[in-house]
């Protein structure tokens, strides 16, 4: 695959959820497989799994502004909480309407 077709969630994503990818998919997408491998009980393979889906779906939209993208992806990592990230984004939007 050429370098500038690779789609942009996979850019966007670290290393350790790439890792996590290919390891999920040896396993067939076992959550009890990769609950063993990483030696974590399944729920907090649960969680991994639905903040790396969250990872995905912020990568896929090329719409939004990255600066929005961002702040959706530190409350992702759990680096800032929800509703945080919210307030953020909302304060940005109205700074960007009254710049127009």
């Amino acid at each position: 695959m050429d370098i500038d077709k690779i789609p942009r969630w996979i850019l966007s994503l670290e290393q350790e959820d790439v890792t996590f990818l290919k390891n999920f998919t040896l396993k067939s997408g076992s959550l009890k497989e990769i609950a063993k491998l990483y030696g974590v009980s399944y729920p907090t393979v649960r969680l991994r799994l639905d903040k790396l889906i969250q990872k995905i779906e912020l990568g896929d939209q090329q719409e939004e502004e990255p600066f929005q993208t961002f702040i959706k992806g530190l409350a992702v990592d759990s680096k800032i909480d929800l509703e945080t990230a919210k307030m953020i984004i909302e304060k940005y939007k109205q700074e960007k309407e009254k710049e127009l």
